[in-house]
């Protein structure tokens, strides 16, 4: 029994919500090992730390004696997920499909244990329906049950178009779990929707339903938004080492204990142990200085991690300036508040993002950090801007 207990304690680790937990508890009291599944839409070539959230709780499920199905969603990712989306997501073809998948096979590996691993295609099965069984499975819910779904509702409110082919992708990913005989079904909290739609179908077609653990979406290095490609705000685990590290770095110390519990592989006892150092006044960059080797040894090995460490701390840490400093040009005119320099120079994303670094004491300029954000900059020079630990930009002012 608390070989169970703490089963249980290992899978609810870092998880926004399990359901259902009894459910869960009655399946693993079984002998045989339960069919576990999270699925992924190539719909980029690489993968970041955001989707580690989910390959890490599966490393757990297989660390746990369980049988992890990596689900690529060849079909799927050609009608385009629309979780959180306020407009079509455009369909990718099969080709780009295809070639983004191919990377994905390779890079789950830095995580998951080959062995251990089953790569599962949606198209296997998805493509050996015909259009009377597409109807057959359309007609197991009503479009009332689809604008249920908090981003089609808002859509549909705001008279933003929602496509006929937009309301298959829930049918289709719950149709996955049916196919696969899923036991429990790993996803985003923004897929809660779609993670119920195979509970309902398994129901249908006479199968115990899946159990649901919806893992938390994970912020990003600006600590707002949600890591993303598309935003910059993300590290990629084909990234460089010198870049996985420098990342790593550079975000807050705050973001830092979140990126501990969802991403490291460290016990939640060690985790809980550092921060308490931290707070009795250990400075929080020897920890996230360890999060970051962390991270660089999984991807790249011991040997890169440590050569990566050694890169940041003479180019970073010794305040040395990178030889390859990009250089930009801003219009001042007759004078400009250095917060938005900083923002039009593209070291934020934001004016705020940049009076908050500011306010942080994370800016300098020549070397100088600089604690007035309406500090003024005018037209005529060069100067050099720093934002955070890794951020560097040589600024023609105009």
């Amino acid at each position: 029994m608390k070989d169970l207990e703490a089963a249980i304690t290992l899978i609810r680790r870092g998880a926004d919500e399990l359901l259902i937990e009894a459910e869960l508890v009655e399946k693993m009291k079984r002998s045989k090992p339960l069919r576990v599944k999270a699925g992924f839409d190539p719909t980029a070539p690489d993968l970041h730390l955001g989707h580690t959230v989910l390959l890490n709780k599966l490393r757990h499920f297989q660390e746990l004696g369980h049988h992890v199905m990596f689900l690529i969603g060849d079909f799927t990712g050609m009608i385009g997920d629309p979780s959180g989306k306020n407009a079509t997501r455009p369909p990718l073809s099969r080709e780009q499909v295809l070639a983004n998948a191919a990377t994905y096979k390779e890079q789950v590996f830095k995580i998951l244990d080959a062995a251990k691993t089953e790569i599962c295609f949606n198209s296997t099965w998805m493509n050996e329906l015909d259009a009377a069984a597409m109807i057959r499975l359309a007609a197991r819910q009503t479009v009332a049950r689809m604008l249920e779904r908090d981003d089609f509702a808002k859509r549909y409110a705001s008279e933003q178009p929602i496509s006929i082919h937009e309301f298959l992708y829930p049918l289709c990913q719950g149709y996955d779990s049916v196919a696969m005989k899923a036991d429990i079904e790993l996803g985003g909290t923004d897929q809660r929707f779609n993670l119920l739609m195979g509970r309902e179908l398994q129901k249908h077609y006479g199968q115990a339903p899946q159990c649901v653990l919806m893992m938390p979406l994970l912020e990003g290095l600006d600590g707002v938004n949600k890591m993303s490609k598309s935003l910059g705000n993300y590290i990629g685990i084909a990234e460089p080492p010198q870049e996985i590290f420098g990342k790593t770095m550079s975000v807050s110390d705050t973001l830092m204990w979140r990126y501990y519990d969802l991403l490291s592989f460290r016990s939640t006892p060690e985790i809980a142990a550092l921060k308490a150092d931290v707070e009795a006044g250990r400075n929080p960059r020897d920890a996230k200085v360890m999060l970051a080797q962390e991270f660089v040894a999984r991807f790249h090995g011991q040997k890169a991690a440590a050569a990566a460490r050694a890169d940041f701390e003479a180019r970073f840490s010794k305040n040395e300036i990178p030889d390859d400093l990009p250089e930009v040009r801003v219009a001042v005119g007759a004078g400009m508040p250095i917060f938005k320099v900083i923002k039009e120079a593209g070291l934020t994303g934001t004016t705020s993002e940049a009076m908050r670094m500011i306010e942080q004491g994370a800016v300098k300029l020549d070397g100088e950090r600089i604690e007035d954000r309406n500090l003024a900059l005018e037209a005529g020079g060069k100067v050099v801007l720093q934002v955070g630990k890794r951020k560097f930009a040589a600024v023609v002012l105009e």
